[in-house]
């Protein structure tokens, strides 16, 4: 009877261990990989200007645009290191509009969803600040022959001989 109640107080325990809890919000749609919908607008200076996300065209201004975050409001990594929204201009003498988005992928920052994005078509977009600078080994000129290579060592050499036979181990 004690194996009994111990086997059932083991697998009570491993189920209260292994079971996940909920993180979504009732009433929330899902999304794959644990995330959940959120509804962005977004809106342009001149209506009707294309808008991408991520490459893709979704539509004209004003437009709802779902995007998968994770439950606590920011976005998720799926595969990226970043959200790209772009609203191309209608008219001559506007200009290309961006907006980037950091997911935090392989632990970099992550940045919140929006609710409400706004692309005002005739300010120049400044250039996206470089937080991640060039690592020191990158030469941006057109000839890179890589570090040098030494195929074989001509210096002193030690040999070790042991055991039975001519082994030997350098």
């Amino acid at each position: 009877m004690r194996k009994r109640l111990f086997l059932a107080a083991i697998l009570a325990a491993a189920a209260g261990v292994f079971t996940g809890c909920e993180t979504i919000p009732p009433g929330a749609e899902r999304g794959p990989h644990g995330t959940m919908a959120y509804d962005v607008l977004i809106e342009a200076s001149e209506p009707g200007a294309r808008i991408e996300a991520n490459g893709e065209v979704i539509g004209n201004t004003p437009i709802h645009l779902k995007i998968f975050g994770d439950p606590d409001g920011t976005f998720h990594d799926f595969g990226s290191y970043y959200y790209i929204i772009r609203a191309l201009p209608v008219v001559t003498n506007q200009f290309l509009q961006t907006r980037v988005f950091r997911t935090g992928r392989n632990f970099t920052p992550e940045d919140m969803v929006p609710k409400h994005i706004y692309f005002d078509m005739n300010q120049n977009s400044p250039p996206p600040p470089m937080e991640y600078p060039a690592p020191p080994y990158y030469y941006p000129g057109p000839y890179y022959y890589g570090p040098p290579y030494y195929p074989y060592y001509y210096g002193p050499s030690f040999r070790f001989y042991w055991g039975p036979g001519w082994h030997h181990h350098w």
